[in-house]
């Protein structure tokens, strides 16, 4: 990070600030042994079907299809 604070990059800038902001997430992110994968599987994989429905089905439906597909 302090390379890129040296650097003249303004869009690196502004991405490490967002890590310094966050420091503590992202360090635990890197170093702690378990994760989130599974729950972000189960959620890319609701945000699928809804893009599936779009404009297709009432809300519903779309309900019932993301609880029924588990």
């Amino acid at each position: 990070m302090a390379a890129v604070t040296a650097d003249d990059q303004p869009a690196l800038h502004s991405f490490v600030r967002g890590l310094r902001r966050d420091q503590a997430a992202v360090t635990a992110g890197l170093t702690l042994l378990w994760n989130s994968g599974a729950v972000e599987g189960y959620v890319n994989r609701i945000k699928m079907l809804k893009r599936q429905m779009v404009g297709r089905a009432n809300p519903d439906l779309v309900r019932k299809r993301i609880l029924l597909s588990h």
